[in-house]
């Protein structure tokens, strides 16, 4: 997909971040919009950024957790825009936590959103982009789908998972000649809310991060480097160029290199950097 142009791109999570930030650049393009968010305040804000292009936007809130709804928005968007391009799989959830503290609730809560999510996205909408001829299947990882780190062992098992679910996907359309590709995106530090709305659990102090996401986006935003905007135009290049991974900002190329160091080595790293913030 060279250009988006007169396309229709469905995106979840689109109230804030990247989502909207990819809602926009893709307005200016004059690609035809399907929004989606829990979050029915920002989504309207999106919404109002990309109107007036000369382009259709619709919108829906969705929880992306919820399959039968999910399905119903894919249905939805078809009916109303007659076609679909592509699907980005963008909402995202973040907790903190360790395996032994985390309650049961708050892992199925981050996997019902990150993870299962992304599957609901692109089982839900992968018929129709077969049928437009013309389809791709973006799915939101992270660098955290690269390597793990302690209290991060929910979101690390959702975003490997995206990144195998994805990396699945694609050979599966190459080997039966489909019309539609797909690409896992893998950011690093961008500057969005994700890591403010984070649920915190008391045990993820034991590693060094405790507080509540306030304090950890605090902490965040003093190595945050790529703005939504930034990353939303890398993103559509990736699309662009058909790749089946992206890294986007400095940082996910630099921590990607790291992860191809032996397990020791990298690990024995980590450690050493959350015992001395414990301390």
């Amino acid at each position: 997909m060279k250009d988006f142009g007169g396309k229709v791109a469905a995106i979840t999570g689109a109230g804030s971040g990247i989502g909207r930030a990819l809602a926009v650049d893709l307005a200016r393009r004059g690609c035809h919009l399907a929004l989606s968010d829990v979050n029915e305040t920002g989504l309207a804000e999106t919404v109002g950024q990309c109107e007036g292009r000369g382009i259709k936007v619709t919108s829906r809130r969705l929880d992306v957790a919820d399959r039968a709804a999910f399905e119903a928005w894919a249905e939805e968007v078809v009916a109303e825009h007659g076609t679909v391009n592509l699907i980005f799989n963008n909402a995202g959830v973040a907790l903190g936590a360790s395996i032994e503290g985390m309650s049961y609730e708050d892992f199925e809560w981050l996997m019902n959103i990150d993870f299962w999510g992304v599957v609901h996205g692109t089982k839900a909408f992968l018929p129709h982009l077969k049928a437009s001829g013309d389809g791709h299947v973006v799915n939101i990882s992270s660098v955290f789908g690269l390597f793990s780190v302690p209290s991060q062992s929910a979101y690390n098992s959702a975003k490997f998972a995206v990144r195998g679910f994805t990396d699945a996907l694609r050979m599966e359309l190459e080997i039966e000649g489909a019309p539609v590709s797909a690409t896992t995106i893998h950011p690093g530090g961008i500057r969005t809310n994700i890591a403010r709305d984070a649920r915190m659990d008391e045990s993820a102090a034991a590693f060094g991060d405790g507080g509540s996401g306030e304090d950890m986006a605090a902490e965040f935003e003093k190595v945050l480097r790529t703005s939504p905007e930034k990353a939303a135009r890398q993103i559509l290049k990736a699309v662009q160029r058909n790749r089946r991974r992206a890294l986007i900002g400095p940082d996910a190329k630099a921590l990607d290199l790291i992860s191809r160091l032996p397990a020791t080595v990298y690990q024995n790293a980590i450690i050493r950097g959350a015992k001395l913030r414990r301390s």
